[in-house]
């Protein structure tokens, strides 16, 4: 019995994986929606007909995949890894049809590229001069962010009538964060709560941004690449084009939110909030901000005219960077070496499990941490037995070691692809940075991939490999390892036979 249970989770329910591919593209076509009217009020019929061409193909492959009839509804973690690995791969491919159809980034390498970089929030570009393009592909590369920030799946999930029990792996793959745990009892209202809250903020901010005069097209754009911390900007100067301290702040505040446990709004808005003030996380993530703020604020004091002036950009620039947003108001490049080490510190670390930004997380370098202290503490009091603690709760073993994979596979990754990227013959600095950055959603890097940069200059193999490390990124590398290499599910289920075998 045990053995037919283990091989029949061990064959992968195609059919659902396909009809959840299918709504994903039906909602992918419902979206570019928006930025069709976009160009039709301001006229740009070329790339018009390039997105009215990508929403017939992605509606006509959404339709037939997401009929298929299923013969049964079981759906098991690696069910739900690989729909979520196929679903980014495929409307990453689909969303960058418009720019390629319209002739406006001719290569479909450098389409992808910047397609990717939007969808998972990254922010790396290979433009170099974006005021060049169309608004409504501006628009469009924009609101990629937003749609990735709280991520694809989820958006079907709370908007799809059709759900399941077993959809919670699919969240578990694609939601930020070593841990994802229901909200209510069903899931559907799970993440339904959870773009209820993502689109109350991002309104929140519209409303700030509108009150400065920003134009609408703009607060839009930017309101976009904040929600998602993804920052593709629509001049050439990011934020820095507005010369405004109204935004700057605005936009470092929202930041700053986009980058907490979405959870802790939840508990705000039930006005519970001792759970709150009990998030270890949440605590961590306010003193690195803090004494990242501080430390850059006194290394680049005598570059500005002002304190005031030097805390204005350090705030903008080191919130931007550990919430993986990408934004910039000044080329940080030309900082002090200490500023710079300090904001590649924070493009490793990264946001909050649970929000919209990445990096490795808060809560995993924390635990890391606490296991190394611990492992120290056995090393002096070898027979004492202790327990690592999150939020007054004993962290179980299983989830320790994932983590401790996880910053094992994370090396591994940065090594192999800075590896492959150095063939390019850039200088170390650049080499290193764009593969840190890419992996943690970041955006800018340092050297020649910096703020005031582009990745325009990295030849196409380069470019993939920085594509499948920003997907790795954003789905935090399990699922799109599984989808990339296959031969491991091969040997998990020798092994698995072989147990089962000698039971």
């Amino acid at each position: 019995m045990t053995f037919w249970l283990n091989r029949n989770m061990n064959k992968l329910n195609w059919r659902v994986i396909f009809n959840m591919i299918g709504y994903a593209l039906l909602a992918l076509s419902a979206l570019m929606l928006l930025p069709v009217i976009v160009g039709l009020l301001n006229k740009e019929y070329v790339p018009l007909r390039a997105f009215a061409k990508t929403i017939v193909l992605c509606m006509a492959l959404g339709l037939f995949l997401s009929r298929l009839k299923v013969k049964r509804n079981a759906y098991f973690a690696r069910d739900g890894m690989i729909a979520v690995g196929l679903v980014w791969v495929g409307v990453s491919f689909f969303g960058s049809l418009p720019f390629y159809l319209s002739g406006q980034i001719p290569s479909l390498i450098d389409c992808f590229f910047e397609t990717v970089s939007g969808f998972t929030t990254t922010g790396a570009t290979i433009l170099t001069d974006i005021e060049a393009l169309s608004r409504c592909l501006l628009f469009w590369r924009s609101f990629t962010h937003w749609i990735g920030g709280m991520g694809v799946l989820v958006f079907v999930l709370a908007f799809l009538p059709k759900n399941n029990e077993h959809t919670m792996y699919i969240m578990r793959a694609e939601v930020p964060g070593p841990t994802i745990s229901k909200l209510v009892s069903r899931l559907k209202t799970t993440a339904m709560i959870l773009y209820g809250l993502y689109m109350a903020l991002s309104v929140i901010e519209l409303i700030f941004l509108l009150a400065g005069g920003m134009p609408l097209f703009d607060a839009l754009c930017n309101t976009f690449g904040t929600a998602g911390t993804g920052g593709f900007a629509i001049y050439g100067a990011s934020i820095g084009a507005y010369h405004s301290v109204y935004v700057d702040v605005v936009i470092t505040v929202f930041m700053f939110l986009f980058g907490v446990n979405f959870n802790m709004y939840f508990f705000l808005i039930l006005r519970d909030i001792r759970p709150i003030f009990r998030n270890e996380e949440l605590r961590w993530y306010f003193g690195i901000v803090f004494g990242a703020i501080v430390l850059v604020t006194i290394n680049i004091l005598g570059m500005y005219d002002s304190v005031p002036e030097a805390v204005r950009y350090a705030s903008f620039q080191v919130v931007s960077i550990i919430t993986t947003t990408g934004y910039a108001t000044a080329d940080f490049n030309l900082w002090p070496t200490l500023s710079k080490m300090i904001l590649f510190f924070l493009m490793v670390v990264g946001a909050c499990a649970g929000s919209t930004g990445g990096g490795i997380k808060v809560t995993r370098l924390m635990i890391v941490l606490k296991k190394i202290k611990l492992n120290i503490q056995k090393l002096w009091h070898p027979h004492k037995v202790e327990a690592i603690m999150v939020d007054s709760k004993i962290v179980n073993k299983e989830t320790v070691d994932q983590i401790m994979a996880f910053f094992g596979a994370w090396m591994i990754i940065i090594a192999a692809a800075t590896l492959i990227v150095a063939l390019d013959n850039f200088d170390f600095t650049t080499t290193l940075t764009s593969v840190y950055t890419c992996l943690g959603n970041v955006g800018p890097g340092l050297g020649l991939c910096g703020p005031s940069g582009s990745f325009a200059m990295f030849s196409g193999l380069s470019k993939i490999v920085l594509s499948v490390c920003m997907l790795l990124g954003r789905l935090e590398i399990y699922p799109i390892l599984i989808f990339l290499f296959p031969m491991f599910n091969r040997q998990r289920r020798l092994l698995e036979r072989r147990r089962t075998d000698t039971l």
